[in-house]
């Protein structure tokens, strides 16, 4: 057998590709200074100021992180007359953005002043004007936008709502890119998600999921009942972000991934929905698997919330982080993959000589039994596949009471298993469609199954690939094991 490592490409940049990003665009100004006494005036700390600094906030800010990570970066927004935006333009043209910033005459640039004694925040003081735009400024700012997709690869919709992006920019945007076929990713603001119809990908927090939705967002399972209802109402994917436990996508074909959040030391959270925005667009615009792209995203987040203020992500930051995680744990992350993503894993695998193999199971409670069939399994294969059935497909062939965990704690266990190389869950009562989508080499089951009676026999030996009937192991099985649970003890 050849080495079990994963088998998606290493990042090195991105390189090549191109995003035009549209939004809301602002100035971040930190006032930065140390606390030694209380104001004689009214109980508040008494700053004594050292020194200013300014980033590029909003979409300003991803654009940035697009241009970090290697990126080219054509950023599109509203700013005022005033000298924040001189600054603004400033800061990203030097980090070697493409500005093209409408001015308007008179309007004031969204500013946003954090007051810092040390490293804790005192005060925010924002700075907004209403800067609503006439149907003159929209054609201008349309034009624009037409004008910097030529040879781009993705669309970044980064929507503040502070005033830039009108019904009207929003159906040119969407429509622009659909005639040039260029996808649509969405960072969502506005509580009617059906604003966004004609997105690729929305990516909203849980907050605005709930928001947007109107249901209450505290677990996995109400998580996934309010993205469904987004992507019914809105035909795009969804990337769900969850703070600490990570970030989840449901996509249009029903698939669902669950990623965990990366272990790190939180300093200040500003603007990592940005870099998430960045590395996720420039990850699936740039032909990874979205479970690739999600944990490109996912590392970045966990690199630039250990920062100070807002910040951006180098494409050499995470190149050194994603290296590091492979070498602790054995490529064995991101390994729970939509069917779509699993067919091109296996599309590389193929182009590599690895030969690969299938077995599947609802897998509920993981016993020896499971484990000697996996590891059974994957002796006969380079690379060994495993399709698990979801929580609904379970109820229906195992009744109400089933499965005793959810599809994502099951898929999350398999994920961890040695043997198995990737996870794919599927909707339907068997895995003949994923079988026929996957053609594995070997397709694995128990031997308590004839030949004849494992589902996709026929699709695997018409390719040409092999049968294998494993023997159980006696005494292991999950009913066996929820029977004895609810049986008391003598």
């Amino acid at each position: 057998m050849t080495d079990r490592t994963s088998p998606l490409d290493r990042f090195t940049s991105f390189e090549g590709v191109t995003v035009v990003v549209i939004g809301d665009v602002m100035l971040d100004a930190y006032l930065q200074g140390h606390v030694s006494r209380i104001s004689p005036e009214a109980p508040v700390p008494v700053v004594k100021h050292a020194r200013d600094r300014f980033t590029a906030g909003g979409a300003a800010n991803v654009a940035l992180n697009a241009v970090a990570l290697g990126a080219s970066a054509r950023l599109i927004g509203v700013v005022g007359d005033d000298q924040a935006a001189d600054q603004l333009r400033a800061i990203a043209e030097q980090a070697g953005v493409s500005c093209r910033l409408l001015g308007l005459k008179g309007g004031e640039t969204t500013t946003k002043t954090r007051v810092l004694a040390g490293a804790h925040q005192v005060v925010r003081i924002d700075r907004e004007g209403s800067n609503a735009l006439s149907a003159e400024d929209e054609a201008a700012l349309i034009a624009l936008f037409e004008q910097a997709l030529d040879q781009a690869d993705a669309v970044i919709v980064s929507d503040y709502a502070k005033g830039c992006l009108t019904d009207a920019v929003l159906a040119a945007v969407f429509d622009r890119a659909r005639e040039v076929g260029v996808p649509v990713f969405v960072d969502p603001k506005r509580p009617d998600f059906s604003a966004y119809r004609g997105a690729a990908y929305i990516k909203p927090n849980r907050s605005e999921l709930a928001g947007a939705t109107g249901r209450r967002c505290d677990d996995d399972a109400a998580v996934g009942e309010a993205a469904r209802q987004v992507v019914d109402q809105t035909g795009a994917n969804l990337l769900v972000t969850r703070s600490e436990q990570g970030m989840a996508f449901y996509g249009v074909d029903g698939e669902a991934i669950l990623l965990e959040t990366e272990a790190a030391e939180v300093f200040d959270v500003s603007g990592a929905g940005d870099t998430v925005m960045a590395a996720f667009a420039l990850g699936v615009a740039s032909g990874l698997p979205v479970v690739r792209a999600m944990r490109l995203a996912n590392t970045a987040a966990s690199i630039v919330v250990s920062k100070a203020g807002t910040a951006v992500v180098s494409a050499a930051e995470l190149r050194t982080v994603l290296n590091h995680q492979d070498q602790r744990d054995d490529h064995r992350d991101g390994l729970i993959l939509s069917r779509a993503d699993a067919r091109a894993v296996r599309g590389a695998w193929r182009d590599q000589g690895l030969s690969v193999g299938f077995t599947n199971g609802c897998f509920d409670l993981l016993h020896p039994g499971h484990v000697a069939l996996l590891r059974e399994a994957a002796s006969h294969c380079d690379r060994l596949i495993v399709g698990l059935n979801s929580d609904a497909s379970v109820r229906r062939l195992k009744g109400e009471t089933r499965p005793i965990q959810s599809e994502g704690a099951r898929a999350e266990v398999m994920a961890a298993i040695r043997h198995v190389d990737a996870v794919v869950l599927f909707e339907e009562d068997t895995p003949y469609e994923l079988i026929a989508a996957l053609e594995p080499d070997v397709l694995v089951k128990g031997a308590d199954y004839q030949e004849h009676q494992i589902v996709g026999a026929d699709l695997v030996r018409a390719k040409g690939g092999i049968i294998i009937r494993v023997e159980l192991r006696a005494g292991h099985s999950t009913t066996g094991l929820v029977d004895r649970s609810r049986t008391p003890s003598a």
